[in-house]
């Protein structure tokens, strides 16, 4: 990486019903609240005044709604931003899932395997979704900021990959839904120039 190059910035789309329950949802195609909407909505103005030569989005409804709520355009969808598959947690939160695992973690414990529609994901696999788009996103830096339009964890893990860490480092960056992140270099090396901004 270096200087005057572009940077990520990262969309966590905005609220559904469950997101806001905190019910893990991977595959699940669940639309925006009312909320969620003025949420993507709000983040247009300041990605109004970036230079964004590409924009990726993950395939689900949520997160194609929110890119078109803040005004991005010439959105190219990428099933590598598709979130974790939680398989046989999909649905649930965490703590109907400890009833059954005390203490349970997803980011040391994982996802127990689900239905065809939801046969569930190590953190490995979700590391090698993200170093794929990273792959394509790098090299479009030269020319501006890269839209990135996603989900929560993937996001997170993708963050710990921009800056070398190993997938789990994700656990450290809390993303909340409708909020805009940037990721970019300082002396060549991979930082966070922003994280987890609400909507102005």
């Amino acid at each position: 990486m270096m200087a005057g190059m572009g940077e990520l910035i990262l969309l966590r789309h905005g609220e559904t019903e469950w997101s806001a329950s905190g019910r893990h949802t991977g595959r699940t195609d669940i639309p925006l609240t009312a909320r969620g909407e003025d949420a993507a909505a709000a983040l247009a103005p300041a990605l109004a005044m970036r230079q964004i030569s590409a924009t990726f989005c993950s395939p689900a409804t949520r997160a194609v709604r929110t890119a078109q709520l803040a005004g991005l355009q010439d959105v190219k969808l990428d099933p590598d931003l598709w979130e974790w598959d939680y398989g046989g947690y999909e649905g649930l939160t965490t703590p109907q899932i400890q009833q059954d695992r005390p203490g349970w973690d997803l980011w040391r414990d994982g996802v127990i395997p689900g239905d065809a529609a939801h046969p569930g994901e190590t953190l490995t696999q979700v590391g090698a979704r993200a170093d794929a788009v990273l792959a394509r996103a790098k090299p479009l830096l030269y020319e501006g900021d890269v839209a990135l339009v996603a989900h929560g964890h993937v996001l997170r893990v993708l963050a710990a990959r921009w800056l070398e860490l190993h997938p789990d480092g994700g656990r450290l960056f809390r993303l909340d839904t409708g909020t805009y992140s940037t990721l970019g270099a300082e002396h060549d090396f991979p930082v966070i120039t922003s994280w987890n901004v609400p909507p102005a």
